[in-house]
């Protein structure tokens, strides 16, 4: 089915409308290019309509799906750019103000934003992200669930970092994982997000 569209911004008139959109990050602002992959159930539904065939993809599923089918061709462009010596930076800010962007890309029914890259020529070579080790993520045959004692040795390393110790001395707080809770990504900004984007959903005429 391909059920994304990848919508390139190159123009700065077009990058300028979608910056604030994506919080006026410095990578939105300095790379020459976004790339916004959406999911997209329009262009098969209107082929299906053209062709006396009776769509049915209004619903979680075929957004769910088509969500999925715009993030795999996502990654696959990311790794060909990399290895083609680009840089690139996903903005998660993108499901946040999906509206917006919509109204800004001129994005028809049946279509929603899953995710942005920022691309372009790297003028550094940053160090990798921290991650958690492994064995914190995969499972054999059957998913592990975590003890206390396994969860403070996955989650040692970030928390040794110097920069996560400035990050809880900053906020005044006890530890790192009270950072993402209090501070990152709050319940309440959780559930604001939560509920515009289910209502941008449904705009876009997916019925839940």
């Amino acid at each position: 089915m391909q059920l994304y569209s990848i919508l390139i911004s190159e123009e700065k008139t077009q990058r300028e409308k979608l910056l604030p959109l994506h919080f006026n990050q410095a990578v939105a602002k300095d790379a020459p290019l976004l790339l916004t992959f959406v999911a997209d159930f329009n262009r098969f539904t209107k082929w299906c309509e053209i062709s006396n065939a009776n769509p049915g993809y209004d619903n979680f599923l075929s957004f769910y799906t088509a969500s999925i089918d715009a993030l795999l061709v996502a990654q696959n462009v990311c790794i060909a750019a990399e290895n083609a010596g680009l840089g690139i930076c996903y903005l998660g800010t993108t499901t946040y103000n999906a509206q917006s962007i919509i109204d800004v890309l001129h994005l028809p029914k049946l279509t929603f934003p899953v995710t942005t890259v920022a691309i372009g020529y790297p003028d550094e070579k940053p160090e990798l992200t921290d991650r958690i080790p492994l064995s914190g993520i995969i499972h054999s045959e059957t998913y592990k669930n975590y003890s206390a004692s396994q969860l403070k040795d996955l989650y040692q390393f970030k928390e040794q970092l110097e920069s996560s110790k400035n990050f809880v001395e900053e906020n005044k707080l006890e530890n790192l994982a009270q950072v993402f809770t209090n501070v990152r990504y709050k319940k309440s900004d959780n559930e604001f997000f939560s509920a515009k984007m289910i209502e941008t959903i449904k705009k876009q005429g997916f019925i839940f």
